[in-house]
């Protein structure tokens, strides 16, 4: 056999049994890519770049290789239910995994709408890890303006573009350039767009992939619902950096989950999978990473037919008046923390990817 046959044949067989791991509930679609990039080398890996490929042309290639090679070469079961449902991946917007398919003046930009009549997706797109700069907080606000006062959106979804994670936080690069006056600013931008997201009469759904961390879990938690997929974790890592989480952490936290887990969260700093989010009561519902899109858009098309007063009326009795003050405390204690020499110390030691040494100062 001549080497393009033989790459072809260990190519398709590695996306088989890739997709034979992902329907027997082994392993995530986003795991198995990750295992097959950074275990076995290949790129793109096999769920992605089927994607890539068109998951049509997929099947048509396997069902001429099961005649040509046999058996072996059967086409998997969850191919052909994607490809039934018109999951055709990238050029259908949706495969293993989901692509954004942005309004054209929201291509270029780090957080993109996609409008589906009176649903509409916000994708996070700005790589490598989706983090919260200052311009990705006010790109949210311009997006959600829109969104606010465009008055045909009834759901808007917060969804990622980038398969390996949906937010990792506020940008830590941006820190080491901003003083207390710039980080107060910060916080206060994060808060009015958080608190508005709340008590709008627009339902939000943050569908989580993969990482939420600091910033990102506070995106999630301002949101109405919270749909994560199996690979989804949710963490407040912000006092290994020497503050305390500055976009809501310490108020719905606790709302959500209890006030002893929430302190056990952000005191450790260490994240908790789906599983247990779903138990604590943070993820409304964990499903397959290749379900997630869908699910969230299940949701959105039945909440997007609900009564609009009747929603308007619910989110604005249901979000709490006392959240207010909980939060002017939070950023009040952000801001104290944030100019902290342990905060300079933490920031500068996180960037260096070294221990930091603590001085409580």
């Amino acid at each position: 056999m001549d080497p393009s046959g033989l790459l072809e044949r260990f190519t398709l067989k590695a996306f088989i049994e890739s997709c034979l791991v992902l329907q027997e509930g082994v392993a995530s679609a986003r795991d198995i890519d990750l295992g097959m990039m950074t275990g076995a080398g290949l790129t793109p890996p096999p769920l992605a770049g089927a994607d890539q490929r068109g998951l049509d042309e997929v099947l048509a290639r396997l069902e001429r290789a099961a005649e040509e090679w046999g058996e072996d070469f059967e086409a998997p079961t969850i191919l052909r239910r994607l490809v039934a449902q018109g999951r055709l991946g990238v050029k259908s917007g949706q495969g293993f995994f989901p692509y954004p398919r942005p309004d054209p003046e929201w291509v270029d930009r780090p957080v993109k709408l996609e409008s589906r009549g009176p649903v509409a997706i916000a994708w996070l797109d700005r790589p490598p890890a989706n983090s919260l700069s200052p311009e990705v907080i006010e790109t949210i606000a311009q997006l959600w303006e829109e969104v606010r006062t465009g008055h045909q959106v009834r759901v808007l979804i917060f969804a990622s573009a980038n398969p390996m994670l949906f937010c990792a936080g506020a940008d830590i690069k941006a820190f080491q350039a901003m003083d207390e006056a710039g980080a107060r600013t910060l916080v206060d931008a994060a808060h009015r767009l958080f608190r508005s997201l709340e008590t709008s009469g627009i339902v939000t759904i943050a569908a989580v992939n993969a990482a939420a961390l600091g910033g990102g879990c506070e995106l999630a938690m301002a949101c109405d619902f919270r749909i994560a997929a199996d690979s989804a974790s949710f963490g407040q890592p912000e006092i290994n950096l020497g503050i305390i989480p500055g976009f809501g952490g310490t108020q719905r936290l606790p709302r959500l989950v209890g006030e002893a887990t929430a302190l056990e969260l952000n005191l450790i700093g260490e994240p908790i999978g789906s599983a247990e989010a779903f138990e604590h009561g943070l993820a409304h519902r964990v499903v397959p990473d290749h379900e997630l899109l869908d699910t969230a858009l299940g949701w959105a098309r039945k909440l997007a037919g609900q009564a609009p007063l009747s929603v308007a009326q619910i989110k604005r009795v249901s979000a709490a008046a006392d959240l207010d003050a909980g939060i002017e405390q939070e950023k009040a204690g952000f801001v104290a923390s944030f100019g902290s020499a342990d905060a300079r110390e933490g920031i500068s030691a996180f960037l260096g990817k070294r221990a930091a040494q603590w001085k409580g100062e």
